[in-house]
């Protein structure tokens, strides 16, 4: 059985493994608020799950005092969580987190009722969240896929999926090059536009249609548009 202290290890080589400007131990220990606000989670959630609700809901204030990053006790959270930078991230009361999941700053796992029942997010292992990122509601964003900074996410998304876009759209990432199975990875300048390549197959089905008139119209000897009467 995990220890707290196995999962405050855990959290520091989560760090080492995905932040590239990590030089040492000691200077996550010390110098990642991410890391500080998460273990200040990990203290309060322990007081809460033993009905301590006022000391948990206190040290998590604590915590978003000094780190700017508020992580409500009631959440649950699992290995391995990364919160790069960090400032301005919520997570709601209800959220819950897999393992080896990476959230920027200005993440929210916000909720959208106001009855007391699950009314925040689900996010599974493996997925990566853009700075900016507005999830909401109790949905569920599926294990490995990535959400593009500034994305507003309401609905559902499939295990695998981009989602870029305000709201979110969602598209499969298979056989894209930004996506290796072993990395945890977010390159934005490599992110499909949803939006983008919606327009474009409007655009070529248009095109399409024009040149099916064109040609019925002069296989009935009428004149086609453009081309004068």
């Amino acid at each position: 059985m995990e220890t707290m202290f196995d999962l405050l290890r855990q959290d520091i080589e989560a760090i080492k493994s995905r932040d590239p400007a990590a030089r040492s131990t000691w200077e996550i220990i010390l110098c990642y608020p991410g890391l500080h606000a998460l273990w200040f989670y990990r203290i309060s959630h322990w007081f809460w799950l033993r009905r301590r609700h006022l000391l948990g809901r206190w040290l998590s204030q604590l915590g978003r005092f000094i780190t700017g990053i508020e992580i409500h006790p009631g959440a649950k959270i699992g290995r391995g969580l990364v919160i790069d930078h960090g400032m301005a991230t919520v997570i709601g009361e209800t959220a819950e987190i897999g393992h080896n999941v990476t959230l920027y700053h200005n993440v929210t796992l916000g909720g959208v009722s106001l009855k007391k029942e699950k009314r925040h997010p689900t996010v599974e292992d493996n997925v990566v969240v853009g700075a900016g990122a507005q999830i909401l509601g109790p949905i569920t964003i599926g294990a490995g896929s990535r959400i593009g900074a500034n994305a507003v996410v309401v609905k559902d998304v499939p295990a695998d999926s981009v989602v870029t876009g305000v709201p979110g759209r969602v598209r499969s990432h298979a056989g894209l090059p930004l996506f290796e199975p072993s990395e945890v990875d977010l390159q934005h300048n490599i992110m499909p536009d949803v939006t983008v390549e919606l327009l474009q197959a409007l655009t070529a089905r248009v095109t399409e249609l024009e040149e099916e008139v064109a040609r019925l119209r002069a296989a009935e000897g009428l004149p086609v548009a453009g081309r004068g009467h």
